[in-house]
């Protein structure tokens, strides 16, 4: 009977013919990679997932690893050895080719090793039928369109898709409707969450800013904002605020309010405006700062409500007119028009009652006035501030002499503002009238021009002389302003002229004009301010 001394040394022996056999074994697993699917008969290969690496460790082939202990327990089998293995991807077996729905690409079956990047190809899934799993139907019915997609793609984008596929609550339909949604606008938005690409267009934005704040898709939205104020202006102001207070958007809100101010006029005549919702109508008519005669607002709510009612399908009638503006007519501060402009203007259109019409009459011509259900107090309006580029001004009896040349200066501001006009030197020999033509230039192209009057009291203070609207200047970018004055030739000039200047919490940057034909500089010369509203 074997002692225990001989079976210790049976179980050395043992051990020691395994690691001398070992190598031989491993040549033999090196020759099965020829045949794939063939492993050696002694080991297996497990995968396991190390701190995300992709490992393989050798087992025993046998399938039970816990092996009997001499003392009738059991133990789990020592690991050998780790062995670093590469994920391989195994080709698609859909078709040879995939065709991409938004370049019209054509992709082989190996497409992935031709995009190396993962960027490049979560890109070529974008409106790819190519492994999708789920589909949109996006658009109203008539005009939906069907969109795939992919819901891991999605669900890291968006915490709205994420709910949506892996939630408690999770969609498990293979076709999704969105009705709510242009289909362009949910391109635009896939392509962003797929590829990281913002394609944004004047005509889709608004809709795209729609499904960015539907889906919780903050960059795209931001991006959307942004975009709208850099091509916020007039025509357009009234739309964007209406827009904005629904998208609760403050920044782009205010900025709009800055545009409807500073250009009234041209906001309520926009075709824009009559495009607005009642509530936003209401908002701006109750607006004190808007810059412009009461006369304008009054003809522009007439417009609104002629549109409201090609909306409502009602006929274009006095009846219906105030029934759509309900309120809002009685917003409209009539009696601040002057006299002139309400017997011109509101009290020939027919949208007010006889009595109404007398009753303002009166307020305007009678002792005792009567009740008015309109404001009477007038709009406040803007107050322009005024950038004096000069500290002081001289005249001399041999110049400043005026001869139709004209006078010019750039300028550059650090915040968008709206010129509305420039404050010129008069005549030093007394009481003087000037023909001027005045103009605004960027990069060459003419923004705004005037030809008009003023008359100088023979003092050195400057005159004010207006573009017809105001005109929006953006930032760090060099505009041209000038001045061609005939008149008496002899006037007051600028002298020491600054190259900065600091205006409220605007700061205004001068140079030199190669369009000055009449001395006017940075040091000296005509335009000595530039008036506008900020």
């Amino acid at each position: 009977m074997p002692t225990a001394a001989d079976c210790l040394h049976g179980r050395i022996m043992k051990c020691l013919t395994f690691f001398l056999l070992l190598p031989e074994t491993l040549k033999k697993s090196k020759k099965s990679v020829k045949h794939p699917g063939k492993l050696p008969v002694c080991y297996e290969i497990v995968t396991l997932s190390l701190k995300k690496k992709m490992a393989a460790e050798l087992y025993p082939a046998s399938t039970n690893t816990n092996l009997p202990h001499s003392n009738g327990t059991t133990v789990t089998a020592a690991k050998k050895s780790i062995v670093q293995v590469s994920r391989t991807v195994t080709p698609c077996t859909a078709a040879a080719t995939q065709q991409n729905i938004s370049n019209n690409n054509v992709e082989t079956a190996n497409w992935q090793s031709s995009h190396p990047t993962l960027r490049e190809r979560n890109a070529l899934m974008f409106n790819n039928e190519l492994m999708a799993d789920v589909h949109f139907i996006v658009g109203p019915p008539g005009a939906s369109q069907k969109v795939p997609a992919h819901k891991y793609v999605l669900a890291v984008g968006s915490s709205v898709f994420c709910a949506m596929f892996y939630g408690d609550l999770a969609e498990g339909k293979s076709e999704i409707n969105i009705p709510d949604v242009e289909p362009a606008a949910f391109l635009i938005l896939l392509k962003y969450m797929y590829s990281d690409e913002i394609d944004l267009e004047a005509d889709t934005v608004l809709a795209t800013l729609y499904a960015a704040k539907k889906y919780i898709v903050p960059a795209l939205a931001k991006a959307c904002v942004t975009f709208l104020e850099t091509s916020l202006e007039a025509k357009n102001a009234c739309v964007l605020l209406s827009q904005s207070r629904l998208f609760e958007e403050p920044e782009l809100t205010q900025r709009c309010w800055e545009v409807i101010d500073a250009q009234a006029e041209l906001a309520l005549r926009s075709e824009g405006f009559c495009e607005i919702d009642q509530q936003t109508l209401e908002i701006i008519l109750t607006r004190e700062t808007l810059n412009t005669k009461e006369a304008v607002v009054f003809e522009a709510v007439l417009n609104w409500a002629v549109a409201e009612c090609k909306r409502q399908g009602l006929g274009i009638t006095t009846r219906n007119k105030r029934s759509v503006l309900g309120k809002a007519l009685y917003m409209v501060r009539i009696p601040s028009m002057s006299l002139e402009e309400f017997a011109n203007g509101a009290a020939q259109s027919d949208i007010l009652t006889l009595e109404e019409t007398h009753n303002i009459f009166l307020w305007y011509t009678a002792a005792n006035k009567p009740e008015l259900e309109f404001p009477l107090a007038k709009r406040q309006g803007l107050t322009p501030q005024r950038c004096h580029r000069f500290q002081s001004s001289a005249y001399r009896s041999n110049q400043w002499r005026y001869r139709g040349r004209c006078d010019s200066i750039q300028f550059a501001v650090d915040k968008r503002i709206f010129i509305a006009g420039l404050g010129l030197y008069g005549s030093s020999g007394g009481k003087a009238e000037y023909s001027v033509k005045i103009e605004l230039k960027r990069q060459g192209t003419t923004l705004a021009q005037n030809l008009t009057k003023f008359v100088s009291d023979g003092s050195s203070s400057t005159f004010s002389v207006w573009f017809e609207h105001p005109v929006q200047v953006e930032q760090d970018t060099f505009y041209t302003v000038s001045a061609v004055l005939d008149g008496n030739e002899l006037s007051y000039f600028g002298q020491e002229g600054m190259t900065e200047v600091q205006c409220g919490k605007v700061t205004f940057q001068f140079q030199c004009s190669s369009d000055s034909t009449n001395g006017t500089g940075v040091q000296g010369g005509q335009i000595p301010e530039l008036v506008f509203y900020a």
